[in-house]
């Protein structure tokens, strides 16, 4: 098996569609060399295999030899050899997984440097300063990322040499001080490792190329994936290639652009520069950026090649493209490009528009395919309620919404302040990938430095965070910011606009905003797909729920909790005296007066879904859920004592107390125990239901039965729902109220003898929420934070399975079900209405299953309408935005 592959090398394949085997970068660097005939730097690609290899067992056999052979040609290449002491060859090698981790993963630059070959380079090019520079950068990058030393060293040490220099900005300092700082760096180098810094360029591609290798399984790459839904398994590919120098002189630069605006996704180039600098200062944001548009004036010549080149990659890929240059002395070389992360409304006007260019002309369906759950969650984003507000400062726009929340000014203490239940706004003077923790928690990023490209701004916008980044009026020291006189300690409240670019000093009143015309464009192709094939319904338990979630172009109600509707304050009291009864009189009293609050809601739900089908499941939970704590009521008998009707409470709290409630009295055993429950819930429907015949309305309604395990139990509980339907229904117009009824699969039991209860239900409902929960043995409610990130973080787990559908347990259950169902009963009516009914990739299985709909909260419904098309369409994705 090879394991490295140059630019140049001749696949089988167009090299775009091998990122399983080249990573992202490594694929569209080998189509820029060698289908687009672009000017980029000579290099190879160690393969993804060879990090898998390394994973399993160490450093493959074979591999030296090969990228030796990949060096020489290299070398070959560029008229150079790696460390000569002459005209020394210099490399960068970089992370490449299939799936884009911005900054997850590690890189080293000028990569071949040592004692000798800096000499070498500062000859060649007749720059001492450039030469140490450069080295400096390289003992910086290769002591803290391949030998592991601690990065706040280095940066004070840097700062200091700045300060003695008395230089405004890093390109200031001079040869001396930086040869001075270069041999500081070697001594923190040897005094952490009790070794002198490596001199050996081949000692020191094969350290660098490992720590590559290793970063795949650092902290920040784990806890990317584990956000981002990536396979732990997969590997990250190594690019080595020949550097070029954007930090030669003033005709030298480096840049990141997008052939459009990640933003908006408006046409037209954009992006941000730096004059005499490396890639690494752009997307770190340690110097504030020019905009691409400035290059036009620098650079004229080189402006025009770029929109040049842009153009081809946007119509060879047929999408928007994020790229990376560099400028060495008057020439242009591209070092990266690949499919660019948007925003949500950047994704839906591109995709839209991308339709209607004649030189682009992608379908309908590959527009589809293009849009994610994310980018539909983010045109949905809060925003500032009063436009009019207070603005501190302003920075830049980097990702769109509104996030309130109390300042932390690192990532852990942000973390810290999320355990608790606070809400948090992330502040930094920059951001690094050592604060992914902190930005996971965060409801929104602020940064006092970096431009639109950098970390904060990129993470931010994949993840849906607003993000104000470049707020340079901040001033931030240890825990706390100033600006314009104003300070902002830690836990004060701040507002931010990631639209506008404004910070706000208080808790600003948050609303929704308003998708762009694109968002039903898109969501209508969706239905135009979908239709008839997999339908959407959603889960709501109160009128302005239902007729929210019909606006959201839900196709009825999936479910309706009733316990919900027992939980108000005016109704709980009630429930209380049906529970406490002692006799059958007092009971019924209590019903009855259940059954008219439930009839007004029942037909304020039919009536928000006229002509649309209302599943309606009948009461689930324990009852000890509408009684106080076993617990609190002791404590209180033990201290301050109780009155006589808490003291009733407290003993029916004792009489329905289970240790495992959730396998308990519940569900249809519940209406086993109290028939009379069941029947005035269905009383109260049927009644609605009557009521909005008599108006002219239209309901369907279905009848769910929750947790059934055998036939004979659905059987005898369907007596009880038909008996109460007959009663209600009598000497009332029947035409027009349409019922089924059915029941909830939600036991691995009621899986496997779906061909049984199938006999006596018009329909099943798949609660995966606990179908999970049984499948696994995991208690939903205790399974979050530390168990399930430990088994995720170590890939015992491919997924949340409480998120997305495990296939090779929960999904197999409901394609089993699915088909003994429909075996023994072919018209039978199949949904699904746990969370898993709003997730992308389950809807896929669920689709593959054979369900008609899938039902979701109201906001999740038009994520489960573009998805459910996608399922249709057999639309492959990757995560968050990747194509």
């Amino acid at each position: 098996m090879a394991y490295v592959f140059a630019f140049d090398h001749k696949h089988r394949k167009a090299p775009k569609d091998l990122k399983d085997l080249l990573g992202g970068k490594g694929a569209n660097l080998a189509e820029m060399t060698s289908v687009l005939g672009l000017p980029v730097p000579p290099g190879f690609t160690i393969s993804t295999d060879a990090c898998r290899a390394y994973m399993d067992g160490g450093w493959p056999d074979g591999l030296d030899g090969e990228i030796a052979k990949q060096v020489r040609k290299l070398e070959k290449s560029m008229g150079k050899r790696l460390g000569d002491a002459a005209d020394p060859l210099l490399v960068s090698v970089r992370s490449g997984a299939k799936f884009s981790m911005p900054g997850m993963m590690d890189t080293v630059l000028n990569l071949g440097l040592n004692d000798q070959s800096v000499l070498g380079l500062a000859k060649q090019t007749d720059d001492e300063r450039f030469a140490f520079d450069s080295y400096r950068r390289f003992v910086q990058m290769y002591g803290r990322i391949v030998l592991g030393l601690p990065g706040e060293e280095f940066d004070e040490a840097f700062d200091k040499a700045k300060e003695n220099a008395g230089a405004k900005s890093d390109a200031d300092i001079p040869a001396d001080a930086l040869r001075e700082l270069t041999e500081e760096f070697k001594g923190l180098v040897k005094r952490h490792t009790k070794k002198p810094f490596p001199q050996d360029p081949q000692q020191q591609l094969r350290g660098a190329i490992e720590a590559v290798f290793r970063s795949w399984n650092g902290p920040r790459a784990i806890a990317y994936r584990v956000r981002e839904r990536i396979p732990h398994d997969l590997g990250t590919a190594v690019n080595v290639q020949a550097m070029v120098f954007g930090n030669r002189d003033d005709i030298s630069g480096t840049g990141v652009g997008f052939t459009r605006d990640p933003a908006t996704g408006a046409q037209g180039a954009y992006g941000d520069f730096l004059i005499n600098a490396q890639g690494e200062d752009v997307v770190a944001g340690i110097r504030n950026t020019l905009p691409l548009s400035a290059l036009r004036d620098r650079f004229p010549k080189i402006y025009k090649e770029l929109l040049a080149i842009f153009d081809r990659l946007e119509k060879h890929y047929k999408d928007m493209c994020d790229t990376e240059f560099t400028i060495e002395q008057g020439k242009l070389w591209m070092l990266q490009t690949r499919v660019g992360k948007r925003t949500g409304a950047a994704a839906l006007r591109m995709a839209v528009d991308m339709t209607r260019k004649k030189d682009l002309r992608i379908s309908h369906e590959e527009a589809l395919q293009r849009i994610t759950a994310e980018h539909l969650d983010q045109v949905l984003h809060p925003q500032f309620a009063n436009k009019n507000v207070k603005v501190l400062t302003k920075g830049l726009a980097a990702s769109p919404g509104a996030a309130v929340g109390k300042a932390y000014f690192t990532a852990d203490a942000a973390a810290d302040a999320a355990d608790r239940g606070e809400k948090v706004v992330l502040v930094r003077s920059e951001t690094s990938p050592e604060d992914v923790h902190g930005m996971i928690v965060a409801e929104g990023i602020l940064t006092a430095r970096g431009g639109l490209v950098s970390h904060a701004a990129v993470v931010a916008r994949g993840w849906g965070k607003p993000a104000v980044v470049g707020a340079e009026a901040i001033r931030i020291s240890g825990s706390s910011f100033t600006v314009n006189g104003v300070t902002v300690n830690e836990g004060d409240v701040i507002s931010l606009d990631g639209t506008t670019g404004s910070v706000v000093v208080g808790e600003q009143q948050l609303s929704s905003a308003e998708p762009p015309a694109e968002f039903e464009t898109i969501l209508q192709w969706a239905d135009k797909v979908r239709k008839g094939k997999l339908a959407v319904r959603a889960n709501a338990d109160n009128g302005p729920d239902a007729a929210n979630a019909r606006q959201f172009g839900a196709e009825g109600i999936g479910l309706c909790r009733t316990e919900h509707m027992f939980l108000g304050e005016d109704r709980l009291p009630v429930v209380r005296r049906m529970i406490l009864a002692d006799n059958a009189e007092d009971e019924q009293a209590a019903l009855e007066e259940l059954r008219k609050v439930q009839k007004a809601d029942f037909e304020e739900i039919l009536e928000a879904m006229d002509g649309l089908p209302v599943t309606v499941r009948l009461l689930d939970p324990p009852l000890h859920e509408f009684l106080p704590s076993v617990q609190e009521l002791a404590v209180k008998e033990a201290t301050s004592g109780l009155s006589a009707e808490e003291r009733k409470l407290y003993q029916a709290a004792q009489q329905w107390h289970e240790f495992n409630p959730m396998l308990g009295t519940r569900g249809v055993r519940l209406g086993v125990v109290k028939p009379g429950l069941y029947a005035m819930q269905v009383r109260a429907l049927m009644e609605a239901a009557a009521e909005r015949v008599a108006k002219g309305g239209k309901p369907i309604v279905e009848i769910m039965i929750p947790l059934t395990v055998t036939r004979e139990e659905l059987r005898l509980a369907r007596s009880w729902v038909e008996g109460a339907i007959k009663e209600a229904t009598k000497g009332a117009k029947k035409k027009g109220v349409k019922v089924l009824i059915g029941t909830m699969i939600e036991t691995p039991r009621a899986a496997l003898r779906a061909d049984e209860i199938a006999e006596v239900a018009d329909f099943f409902s798949f609660g995966t929420n606990d179908l999970t929960q049984m499948t696994f043995g995991f208690s939903r409610d205790d399974v979050e934070g530390r168990m399930m990130s430990a088994y995720l973080e170590q890939g015992l787990l491919k997924r949340n399975p409480f998120e997305t559908m495990d296939p090779g347990g929960v999904g197999e259950l409901v394609m089993l079900a699915s088909e003994r169902g429909r075996a023994a009963h072919p018209t039978i009516k199949l949904g699904v209405c746990g969370e898993h009914g709003g997730d992308p990739e389950s809807i896929e299985q669920f689709y593959a299953a054979g369900l008609d709909y899938v039902s979701c909260s109201p906001f999740r419904v038009p994520i489960a309408r573009l998805a459910a098309a996608q399922a249709v369409l057999g639309a492959g994705r990757g995560p968050s935005g990747t194509a």
